[in-house]
């Protein structure tokens, strides 16, 4: 049964911008991070959204957003690539959870993008289980490539919209729960050197049109 959350999509997502503005102008207020909300949310979580991001060491999600415990539920892989654990997390995030937001974080300087790219133009790719990831990472930048696309922004911006994408096309439950106005999903890129998140895509709510790279 899915829960109902009790935070709009859009509030979710203004309180994770407002979180990222802190840590970008050096203002964070690091809540939620004190014995007393560890003792607050031990018996249970209500976090305000889901976070699906890459987990290169750069993107700690609680720092960049300013947030801390019980405030986001947390999956991450690398170049945030969607499998079934995943998708299953994501909808364990918002139908048992009640997170109203779901945030796909990419990042500049991604390596599995550039790896990608790599395998994609030299046809060489790497071994193990790391080609899977490069696999799943190869039709965004198909994509972008067909696109004309040459600046790294693009291939990051499309990969990252590619996979906002999947998650509504693989995931009936958070479809739906979109659809019902219940959930959105929203894809972000994080700059490395400044540490701001620009929007790239939006599913359930209206957001503005990112900067210019």
């Amino acid at each position: 049964m899915t829960k109902i959350p009790t935070l709009a999509p859009r509030d979710a997502f203004d309180m994770l911008v407002a979180g990222n503005r802190r840590f970008v102008t050096g203002l964070a207020e690091h809540p939620h991070q004190d014995a007393a909300r560890r003792s607050e949310v031990a018996p249970a979580q209500h976090p305000f959204a889901v976070l699906f991001g890459c987990s290169d060491s750069r993107l700690a999600a609680e720092i960049i957003f300013d947030q801390g415990l019980g405030d986001l539920f947390v999956v991450r892989t690398a170049g945030h690539v969607a499998g079934p654990e995943v998708l299953g997390s994501i909808e364990y995030g918002v139908s048992e959870l009640g997170a109203p937001l779901v945030v796909v974080l990419g990042h500049d300087a991604c390596g599995a993008v550039a790896d990608t790219r790599s395998a994609v133009e030299n046809g060489i790719t790497a071994g193990g289980f790391v080609r899977d990831v490069v696999e799943r990472v190869t039709p965004s930048v198909l994509a972008a490539g067909a696109a004309g696309s040459t600046a790294d922004s693009d291939f990051i911006a499309e990969h990252v919209r590619h996979t906002v994408d999947l998650l509504l096309e693989r995931s009936r439950a958070l479809a739906q729960a979109v659809e019902a106005g219940q959930a959105a999903v929203v894809g972000l890129v994080y700059r490395l050197a400044d540490g701001t998140a620009h929007p790239v895509a939006a599913r359930g709510i209206d957001l503005p049109s990112p900067p210019a790279a």
